[in-house]
């Protein structure tokens, strides 16, 4: 890839650095990556990942949502109690507009192939579709991109890009775990 920027030198004044090559990849979507999708669609983005050392399924990724959320079947399903909870008592406004005080906050590790983030999950009492919510906070930890067109997350590594994708049933492991 050819990567060209501008730089100011010293008086202000633009200079043009030269060209040069970037070994690092960049994350980005194709039309193959729509591939294994039923095009056009209004899915959300959900994957499956690994919490608390249970295979998740049901992870919503919401790029527009500021709070990771956890709901109370997969607190339970995790083997966790009340008094694993930290005091959150903010109140928070509902997809259908009303207001809940939340049950507590927790952190724990989800981990993503390689990498590791731990996150402070809300956790609601509430019935949704979906088991928990990543929102911003871990997409920008792990410095990823989301695209709900393609259903499918991206991050770099050391290795190149990871591919997260909705059709993936279980992670890929050495060791067996529940899925929840």
């Amino acid at each position: 890839m050819l990567v060209s920027s501008q730089v100011e030198g010293p008086e202000g004044e633009a200079s043009s650095k030269r060209s040069r090559i970037s070994d690092q990849p960049i994350i980005g979507f194709s039309e193959d990556d729509k591939l294994g999708t039923i095009q056009p669609h209004d899915d959300a983005l959900m994957v499956t990942l690994r919490i608390a050392g249970y295979d998740v399924k049901r992870v919503m990724i919401d790029q527009g949502n500021e709070t990771e959320i956890m709901y109370t079947d997969l607190f339970k399903g995790l083997g966790l109690k009340p008094e694993d909870l930290d005091q959150y008592d903010a109140p928070l406004i509902g997809f259908d507009g009303n207001t809940t005080i939340p049950k507590g906050r927790i952190r724990l590790p989800v981990l993503t192939g390689d990498r590791i983030v731990n996150v402070d999950f809300i956790v609601m009492d509430a019935f949704l579709p979906y088991t928990t919510i990543l929102a911003r906070l871990w997409l920008h930890a792990m410095g990823a991109v989301a695209s709900t067109l393609h259903v499918k997350v991206k991050y770099l590594t050391n290795g190149g890009v990871v591919v997260i994708d909705h059709h993936v049933t279980e992670l890929s492991s050495s060791e067996m775990v529940p899925t929840l």
